[in-house]
């Protein structure tokens, strides 16, 4: 399937004219890709001023290593990758993802069998943002990007264990805090119930 890409007739199209550092292939790419990117920078880094300075490393990052690309995979997730290095490098410069909770103050396992049903995208995604930044950060290359442990654990420079740990609480975080949401949505049925 062909897609007109303002210009571009195909990607291949596209990307040659982003290795020739084509400004208008460069916006082309940029208006196409940066809303999804943002979101994946939102990911990691709450802040979404902080987020968008990312992004924009991430493209010039891109542009940059353009000719790196070598058409093997999808185009889309090569940039998703360089993203998430992106995003790793900002919390590594700022120590962010190196905070732990300590385990005595590790929230209590919760019981799965009150989390919501009804639960959106845009739920998960605020409890997200209350997770610790190492737990969100190996959270989301876990259970969202799809890394091992091990891969993780090479990224961040830390052990297995720690990933697998990290993951553990952030399970254990969320599955609470969705346990509290569900206790909310519960009281403000019951209070909005005719009597």
């Amino acid at each position: 399937m062909i897609r007109r890409l303002l210009g571009f007739s195909t990607e291949t199209q596209l990307i040659t004219a982003l290795q020739r550092a084509d400004s208008r292939a460069q916006k082309v790419l940029f208006e196409r890709y940066s809303s999804k990117m943002l979101t994946i920078c939102v990911r990691y880094v709450s802040n979404r001023y902080e987020a968008e300075e990312i992004l924009m490393d991430g493209f010039m990052r891109v542009f940059e290593r353009i000719d790196q690309y070598k058409s093997e995979g999808s185009f889309e997730g090569w940039i998703r990758r360089i993203m998430v290095n992106e995003s790793l490098m900002y919390l590594r410069r700022n120590k962010q993802w190196r905070a732990e909770v300590a385990l005595e103050e590790a929230p209590p396992e919760a019981d799965p069998g009150f989390a919501d049903q009804d639960l959106v995208a845009e739920d998960l995604l605020n409890l997200l943002e209350q997770l610790p930044a190492g737990y969100k950060t190996v959270f989301n290359l876990y259970a969202i990007e799809g890394y091992s442990h091990a891969e993780i654990a090479d990224l961040l420079g830390i052990t297995e264990s720690t990933s697998k740990s990290q993951l553990h609480r952030a399970r254990a975080l969320l599955q609470r805090l969705l346990a509290q949401v569900d206790v909310k949505k519960k009281s403000i049925s019951y209070e909005s119930a005719p009597y």
